[in-house]
């Protein structure tokens, strides 16, 4: 399969990347477009791809096209775009809070997959929801989903409307994990530990606790009485995050991201 990425960013390389690890696109069948020249000239020297810094009819000799520009640099890249784009080529935007049908619109083409992935697809361990128009074929979808999966997890949703709240829990959720474990991180400093011991103790902890989820045959009540003893520590920290309403804000934030995700795709 031949790939072209509009936007060779962080987010976009990451799916280059495990494309050429899984062997599902050559680097020479890999064609990077990527304005930025401090970014372009070190992707020429990883040799990552075929690098160029302007959308040209050449994209128009691709199979893919990845969208994984900024929302608000898309307006100047849908212009330049829509006059290469061929009728049989597929779109896959990452871009947040850009429906199917404005793609659709700006670019005068009809084979759109929008997909919102995390950061941990830099990893191959991301987790990516992705929707499509009722225009693709069910052999292109498979395609598609295949690229996905090798940056890590993916799930197809029926349902557009259900990536704004893909977005606030996966997409946004790396965040909040990071939130938690930089404030376990933070008191384990105050109780007396170095920064090294302290940010060792969490992340270790972090790490099995998510095997065991994993691994465990048990719901997540019951691997929560399975540490929390009766009168003990845990307990105590627990009834203290009850008393602080830390779950009801942890999910009234989340909410709050699915209604901004909603409002910027409007």
């Amino acid at each position: 399969m031949k790939v072209a990425i509009v936007g060779a960013g962080n987010m976009g390389m990451a799916f280059a990347k495990s494309f050429i690890q899984y062997d599902l696109v050559k680097k020479e069948n890999l064609f990077l477009i990527e304005k930025n020249a401090a970014r372009a000239e070190a992707l020429q020297s990883e040799k990552a791809g075929v690098v160029v810094d302007t959308i040209s009819p050449k994209v128009g000799e691709y199979d893919l096209i990845i969208l994984s520009v900024k929302p608000q640099d898309y307006p100047t890249v849908s212009e330049e775009l829509k006059k290469v784009i061929q009728p049989n080529q597929i779109i896959l935007s990452i871009m947040a809070g850009i429906s199917i049908d404005k793609i659709q619109e700006s670019l005068n083409h009809r084979i759109i997959v929008r997909a919102m992935p995390n950061t941990p697809a830099l990893l191959g361990m991301g987790m990516t929801a992705f929707a499509a128009s009722g225009d693709i074929t069910l052999s292109q979808l498979k395609k598609v989903e295949n690229l996905i999966n090798s940056t890590g997890r993916a799930v197809f949703l029926e349902e557009e409307s259900l990536l704004d709240a893909v977005t606030a829990l996966s997409g946004s959720g790396p965040a909040y994990f990071f939130y938690l474990v930089k404030a376990m991180i933070e008191a384990g400093k105050e109780m007396g530990f170095e920064d090294s011991m302290a940010a060792l103790l969490v992340k270790q902890t972090m790490l099995g606790s998510f095997h065991l989820i994993n691994n465990a045959e048990k719901s997540l009540d019951e691997l929560i009485k399975a540490v929390a003893s009766k009168g003990g520590t845990t307990e105590a920290a627990l009834k203290r995050f009850e008393e602080g309403l830390l779950a009801q804000n942890l999910k009234e934030g989340i909410f709050a991201a699915q209604k901004r995700a909603t409002e910027l795709s409007k």
